[in-house]
């Protein structure tokens, strides 16, 4: 007898998600070149490690407060007031979490009720769509446009908001495209926000690799901060992606409420990893200026080379991902990565992973060496000749 009649409807509902699967394949592939996985390829600093071993050692191994650490509550807020000038009391409109996927979790449970709205920028990452739908939000899709850069512009934010309209979403720089919002951007969609009074949502784990142009939050249009809900974390950075640490800066009240759900689901996250992302948020600045500029580097590199042997790529402007058109070749998104895995085995992802209007896309993540991304675009070129004969 299948268990399958005890589940929730809407988890039933949910696909497993289009990441893991290649990755997943790619493992159990032999002499792979896997470019299907964000993670950045540098260990975690030896200062922060070294923070998390004087902890354990220092016997720091006990709960601490629901919200975090102090000292880290204050870190992250002089952060963000270092590094994007925007203010937050660490006290009251701070929250530590595992990681940034908690956050997004907690947030839609405190926010939505059955059969509000959630505008939802597509291509975007996995985990947004389902994460609404658990919840019981209902996802209203923009598919962003190349020609715009994968940005959002004030015409699709009007187009898609109705009465029902409880939340927007954003990333950016986004995952998978890399597209961000310049500061001018911003200013053309900020009095549509503050005329229609709904949450944004900005998830901002890729602050620190903008490329070009300077980050700008959302939060830092004061006329709309007690409306923005800002999820960071410490993975990309930092290189810290197994420690899973994240956070939310947000109004006191909302903060209130979103940690009644964390203070019965998950108590608090690891201690040690805590101690760790405080050193990180005081003296990682250097760090994220290292892994910014090397990826940077990645980014040049692997854009010119999808260019030169045929897969039109536009060049992001933050994150790790490039998302090359694949149209040219007259697959599938799916079929291309498959057939590439089989035939070359390198692994990228299918755009549909992203959101249907992913299709004729594939994101590549150039959080790799240059020899792996070198090796990637060889055999990718003799996948394309293959096609033509």
């Amino acid at each position: 007898m299948s268990g399958k009649k005890y589940l929730n409807e809407i988890i039933q509902q949910i696909p497993p998600s289009g990441i893991r699967k290649y990755f997943d394949l790619a493992s159990q592939m032999e002499g792979v070149v896997s470019l299907g996985v964000g993670e950045p390829d540098f260990e975690t600093p030896w200062h922060i490690r070294e923070e998390a071993i004087y902890a354990i050692k220092s016997g720091k191994t006990f709960y601490t407060s629901n919200v975090g650490l102090p000292q880290l509550r204050k870190e992250i807020c002089n952060y963000y007031r270092r590094r994007f000038n925007v203010s937050y009391k660490w006290d009251k409109e701070c929250m530590v979490t595992v990681g940034g996927s908690e956050a997004i979790d907690i947030v839609m449970r405190t926010i939505l009720n059955p059969g509000d709205e959630v505008i939802l920028l597509q291509p975007g990452y996995v985990a947004y769509e389902p994460l609404v739908r658990l919840a019981g939000g209902v996802p209203v899709i923009i598919e962003l446009k190349e020609e715009n850069k994968f940005k959002l512009t004030a015409e699709e934010l009007q187009s898609a908001i109705s009465d029902k309209t409880k939340m927007l979403f954003i990333n950016f720089p986004g995952n998978p495209t890399g597209g961000s919002m310049s500061r001018e951007d911003y200013e053309k969609i900020v009095p549509i926000i503050k005329q229609h009074d709904f949450v944004v949502l900005t998830d901002e784990i890729y602050a620190e690799l903008s490329y070009g142009n300077e980050f700008c939050t959302i939060a830092s249009f004061e006329e709309i901060k007690e409306q923005v809900i800002i999820i960071n974390g410490f993975s990309k950075a930092y290189s810290m992606t197994g420690w899973r640490v994240g956070y939310l800066l947000a109004d006191e009240e909302i903060i209130k409420s979103m940690n009644k759900i964390h203070q019965y689901c998950i108590m608090c996250p690891s201690t040690i990893s805590q101690y760790a992302a405080v050193e990180a948020a005081a003296h990682g600045d250097a760090d994220c200026k290292l892994h910014h500029d090397s990826f940077e580097g990645r980014r040049n590199f692997i854009v010119n080379g999808l260019n030169r042997i045929g897969l039109k790529c536009h060049m992001p402007e933050g994150a790790f991902y490039v998302f090359p058109s694949i149209k040219s070749t007259g697959l599938t998104s799916d079929e291309f990565c498959e057939q590439l895995l089989n035939t070359e085995k390198v692994a990228v992802v299918p755009g549909t992973a992203f959101g249907g209007c992913g299709e004729g896309y594939i994101r590549i993540s150039y959080a790799y060496s240059i020899d792996e991304i070198k090796e990637a675009l060889t055999r990718i070129e003799r996948f394309l000749n293959s096609l033509k004969k």
